[in-house]
């Protein structure tokens, strides 16, 4: 699923040419839009004009006739006007009555043309409601670039006397042919931009990616056994200089880590070699000390050279017997913890770089606080850590989702570290011996690392307790105080 998804280098790439398509698409949309706005200010405006001058000729003629001011009389006013009026201003307008009926007309001749005789109810109603007494009718069976104007005109005394009819034709083959070359250049524009786009794009996604691909390779290489390097790149951004710095700071915990951790099970592999080993030479002592005491008392009186026999016999092996009892008592004297280093410790830091050295992504580490200063051995904390982890681990079956959480805070004078896992958890039986020295359920090891770890926590004046569910999982808290 995860190899299906497009590289960090390709979905840069994708997005840098969308983002010039997705410019040029809006560009060329606001131009269109724009235009036509412009067309349909510029249409209005030049309507509205012929539509003040003829009603300023109109009136011009209605104050100097000689006929009475009547709407009967508009046909005889304008008889020979109106052809005046139209070939002065160049516009073609028509007369209606008020009822909406043709008085006059600026052509000659309309018996074979599409003038309309009578203004429509519809347009009649709209034209009386407008306060302005202007209606402007679009013609949608010749086509939304014809439109008509109708608008009431009044003799000196702001009486009606009839309607004034501009038909108008919205001629834009001119203004579209410019657009339409417009859009042209604009779209060679684009493409030449696309083209650069698309190489700008490719060697800036190289760019970028370049320095994350050098990081992901030093990650996939970075190993706790063996001596990292650090990566150095110049001329690196600022938030890649931030990770380029943060994995060379983690490559020297790890190390430091690395180290202490091989140290660490040296000397702990040393301990519980000599434990075993103690335990397992001093068993045998009393058994071989008894079996020499009575072979001496049973010795045959009549062999004459029985006493001086035995004594030797019995000699050498009670001298084997304590030089392996010395040595048994000299690998458990090794065996003892250390001295403690008292430290200052920033518990929360400590911990975490304890997990460092698990690789299992099911282990995850939460605390509230950044920072939390107690009084601690830093190597066995570590040891703490380590081992309760490690037995949280161990107890997780192959069957089932694993889930470990390492949380660290503080309760008052106290700080606490819980260790939780989703594993197989500890029966009732076994509940009381989980501290006991040699007891574990585990097919390997010595059951010594439980008891390790309390006889450190209480060195400390800590304590460590659990909460377990069978088949839920365990619960480890460690408890101690800050000083």
């Amino acid at each position: 699923m995860a190899s299906n998804r497009l590289s960090l280098r390709s979905r840069i790439f994708i997005y840098m040419i969308l983002l010039v398509v997705v410019a040029s698409v809006l560009i060329a949309a606001v131009t269109i839009y724009q235009y036509n706005e412009q067309s349909k200010d510029y249409h209005k405006q030049r309507l509205e004009r012929k539509e003040a001058q003829l009603i300023t000729s109109m009136n011009y003629v209605l104050r100097e006739t000689s006929w009475p001011r009547e709407t009967e009389h508009l046909k005889l006013i304008f008889k020979d006007k109106i052809y005046e009026i139209a070939d002065k201003l160049n516009v073609e307008f028509n007369i209606y009555d008020l009822e909406g009926s043709l008085i006059k007309s600026s052509k000659p001749s309309f018996e074979s043309d599409s003038i309309t005789r009578c203004i429509s109810t519809e347009t009649l109603n709209q034209l009386n409601q407008s306060s302005s007494k202007h209606y402007v009718e679009k013609n949608e069976r010749l086509g939304g670039d014809y439109r008509s104007s109708f608008t009431i005109f009044t003799d000196v005394k702001a009486k009606p006397l009839g309607i004034l009819n501009v038909p108008y034709f919205d001629d834009d083959s001119f203004s579209d042919a410019e657009l339409k070359e417009f859009l042209v250049r604009l779209g060679y524009a684009y493409f030449v931009m696309l083209l650069v786009a698309i190489a700008f794009a490719y060697f800036v996604s190289r760019f970028i990616t370049k320095s994350l691909k050098t990081i992901s390779d030093k990650m996939k290489e970075t190993r706790l056994e063996k001596h990292n390097k650090k990566i150095e790149l110049k001329g690196a951004s600022q938030e890649v200089s931030v990770l380029v710095e943060s994995y060379n700071n983690m490559i020297d915990e790890l190390e430091a880590s690395a180290v202490q951790l091989a140290q660490s099970e040296r000397e702990q592999a040393w301990r519980e070699m000599a434990k075993q080993v103690a335990h397992e030479i001093k068993n045998p002592l009393t058994p071989m000390r008894l079996s020499v005491q009575s072979f001496q008392r049973k010795f045959d009186s009549n062999d004459p050279e029985v006493y001086q026999k035995v004594e030797e016999y019995s000699k050498t092996l009670i001298q084997q017997i304590d030089t392996m009892s010395s040595i048994a008592s000299a690998f458990s004297n090794f065996a003892k913890m250390p001295a403690q280093k008292n430290e200052m410790l920033n518990i929360v830091e400590v911990v975490n770089l304890a997990l460092d050295i698990f690789t299992e992504d099911y282990i995850s580490f939460t605390s509230k606080e950044k920072e939390i200063i107690a009084k601690f051995d830093r190597t066995q904390l570590i040891r703490v850590v380590t081992n309760l982890v490690k037995n949280a681990i161990q107890s997780i079956p192959n069957t089932q989702e694993p889930k470990i959480i390492v949380t660290v805070y503080s309760k008052d004078d106290d700080v606490i570290i819980t260790v939780a896992d989703n594993g197989n958890g500890i029966s009732e039986e076994n509940s009381p011996k989980v501290f006991e020295p040699k007891f574990t359920t585990k097919t390997s090891g010595m059951g010594l690392g439980l008891p390790m770890i309390k006889k450190i926590i209480e060195t400390y004046n800590g304590s460590i307790t659990f909460t377990s569910q069978e088949g839920k999982g365990t619960t480890f808290i460690v408890t101690f105080p800050r000083d």
